[in-house]
C-alpha cells in the first residue's frame, strides 16, 4: 500500500504538488478548503446504501500519543484497504473538505489518505487555524 502512487483526481495532484514542493503549504490549506474527500461513516444497518441513523459518525482513530485523528480519504478508492481493519464503518459521504471542518466538534487531527505515500496529515492546531 506505501508504493508511489499516480494522482487520481485533482486532490492527489495538490498532495504531489505540496510534497515535492511545487506549490506552498498555504496554497495547498486555500485550495485543499475547496477540494472534495470521502469520509467513512458507520453503518449500522444491512441494508446498502441506507443508514438509520440522522447522526453521522466518522472514523476518528485514537492516537498511541493521545489525542484522536478523523480518517478521510481523496476518493473512496482509496480508503478500501485501511477500511478492512474497521468492520463497521462501510459508509460513508463525499463532501468538500469546507463541510467537514465546518462540522467537526472537538480538536482533532485529519489525516488524509492513511497508509499511502500520497497522503497528509494535519495536527490538532492546523486544523483549528483553518476554521
Amino acid at each position: 500500500m506505501n508504493d508511489a502512487m499516480t494522482p487520481k483526481n485533482e486532490l492527489e495532484q495538490r498532495i504531489l504538488a505540496v510534497l515535492n514542493e511545487q506549490i506552498s503549504t498555504e496554497d495547498f490549506m486555500q485550495a485543499l478548503h475547496t477540494s472534495q474527500v470521502f469520509m467513512p461513516m458507520a453503518d449500522d444497518t444491512s441494508i446498502k446504501n441506507f443508514q438509520r441513523s440522522n447522526k453521522i459518525e466518522p472514523l476518528l482513530v485514537e492516537m498511541e500519543e493521545g489525542g484522536k485523528v478523523l480518517i478521510l480519504f481523496s476518493s473512496p478508492d482509496r480508503g478500501k484497504s485501511f477500511l478492512a481493519d474497521y468492520p463497521d464503518y462501510k459508509g460513508g459521504l463525499l463532501v468538500e473538505f469546507e463541510w467537514v471542518l465546518r462540522n467537526i466538534e472537538g480538536e482533532y487531527g485529519i489525516a488524509i489518505n492513511p497508509g499511502w505515500d500520497l497522503g497528509i496529515d494535519l495536527e490538532p492546531q492546523m486544523v483549528q487555524r483553518l476554521n
